[in-house]
């Protein structure tokens, strides 16, 4: 009896030293993730405008968002389409730029840095602020054009027909992380496979298609998912660039979410807001996943 209880303390203190060693990242879920989370969803159920407490509506502000609301379908449209074009084009730039540095030449190093430099400094206001000179009424893309004959005196960030894929350019040039995953998928193909590829006579096409897709399949199934959610989450961009115009064209999902919630102090409408893109993107997540098993391949599966 007595080593049973000396044994139960033994495994308390070892539990309670557990639990000193992660309190600190413990406090910081619960006061940072966890709270905030909680008060969002209880939010998204009342009129709130940060002034004064808040008053329970019920579901009054997703039916207003779903049936009443029009600018929130045009930021609906804005961000599908974003996700819809500039994800899947980063992906591709990405795994080109790779492979192509997947090689052994003198400088490689240097390259695959000066490559991954636009992803670190890509999401910054300075960057935002020239991208929105490049491609202004006197900017120098039009300089350039104006060279090569072509002379416009269009802004393509104010243009409707223009202006949301000169953020998708800016979301393409974003693709260092990418490109390194990639990179690092491509370091942990055996090369035996290429060199029995080689003997049975298959050409780079082949390989390429038979071998080195098959084997990235994993690390694009986890960049298709990081860049699906960044995708959902742009912002800065939208802001800077265009301020959601022209004609809400740019009214990215964020965007919208930000002016409700603290330009308009429509809190509770807000994280209404957060709690559809939270279930969306995770149910969109949930798709990916599900489809994976039928086209991501693994070097090893359980029976």
């Amino acid at each position: 009896m007595t080593s049973n209880i000396a044994a139960v303390r033994t495994r308390w203190k070892e539990h309670l030293t557990g639990y000193v060693f992660i309190a600190p990242w413990l406090l910081g879920f619960i006061g940072f993730a966890l709270f905030p989370l909680t008060s969002s969803l209880y939010l998204s159920f009342t009129e709130y405008d940060l002034l004064s407490a808040p008053e329970w509506i019920g579901w009054d502000n997703y039916r207003r968002m779903l049936f009443e609301d029009e600018r929130y379908w045009n930021a609906v449209r804005a961000t599908l389409i974003y996700v819809a074009v500039a994800v899947p084009l980063k992906l591709l730039f990405a795994l080109i730029v790779a492979l192509i540095l997947n090689q052994s030449l003198r400088g490689i190093a240097i390259l695959r840095s000066v490559y991954y430099l636009p992803s670190i400094i890509g999401g910054s206001v300075a960057v935002a602020v020239m991208w929105r000179q490049l491609f202004g009424m006197d900017g120098a893309v039009n300089s350039f054009l104006s060279m090569l004959g072509k002379t416009t005196n269009v802004s393509w960030i104010m243009n409707p027909d223009t202006a949301i894929y000169t953020i998708v350019l800016l979301g393409v040039w974003q693709f260092g992380s990418s490109m390194l995953i990639f990179l690092a998928g491509l370091k942990q193909i055996p090369s035996g496979l290429y060199e029995a590829a080689v003997i049975d006579g298959a050409g780079r096409w082949q390989q390429f298609l038979k071998i080195t897709l098959p084997q990235l399949t994993p690390v694009i199934l986890f960049n298709l998912i990081m860049q699906v959610i960044a995708g959902f989450k742009v912002f800065t961009e939208g802001m800077i660039i265009t301020g959601g115009g022209p004609f809400d064209q740019t009214l990215f999902y964020a965007l919208y979410l930000y002016e409700k919630s603290f330009s308009s102090f429509e809190m509770g409408y807000g994280s209404a807001m957060a709690w559809v893109m939270l279930l969306v993107v995770a149910l969109i997540t949930a798709l990916i996943f599900k489809s994976s098993t039928y086209w991501v391949h693994y070097e090893t599966k359980e029976s």
